[in-house]
């Protein structure tokens, strides 16, 4: 009887010790000093922007044309760590923007080389962008971007 009324009130102490234990806050998690998503994309805006130019796809005849159109704004453009041999040689490159703001259909218009390619497309797959607006709709656009040595 004596045993199992200590067995009973060390698991009691035990159990309230845990509970005492999980209700304390941790105060690393809950003081975050976190920039919020309006400085991030202010500080994406300052960075340097590659040589971009943009255009609609072409819709099919039953739809409207776009009367208000807003080009795709980058977001997330890190440059791709290529190493060209001659300075004047460039990596154009041409992709669809979509309606998400990610990179599709990526493909090589000018080379700069295999390996160079690889590493222009396994970048540009990973660029975000903020998508063109067709009458305040999002929509898909196309994009050409040329890579060489400044």
């Amino acid at each position: 009887m004596i045993g199992k009324t200590l067995v009973v009130g060390l698991l009691l102490v035990g159990l309230g010790g845990v509970l005492g234990w999980s209700a304390t806050s941790y105060t690393s998690r809950v003081a975050l000093d976190r920039p919020t998503l309006t400085q991030w994309e202010d500080q994406l805006r300052r960075q340097p922007a590659h040589l971009s130019e943009f255009s609609p796809i072409s819709e099919p005849l039953a739809i409207p044309r776009c009367g208000d159109v807003r080009p795709p704004e980058a977001l997330v453009t890190p440059d791709p760590l290529i190493q060209l041999d001659d300075e004047n040689l460039r990596v154009r490159v041409s992709f669809i923007v979509g309606a998400d703001g990610r990179v599709h259909s990526p493909f090589i218009l000018d080379s700069g080389g295999a390996r160079e390619d690889q590493v222009v497309l396994h970048a540009i797959r990973r660029w975000r962008y903020r998508p063109a607006l067709c009458n305040g709709v999002p929509t898909d656009s196309e994009a050409r971007v040329q890579f060489g040595i400044r």
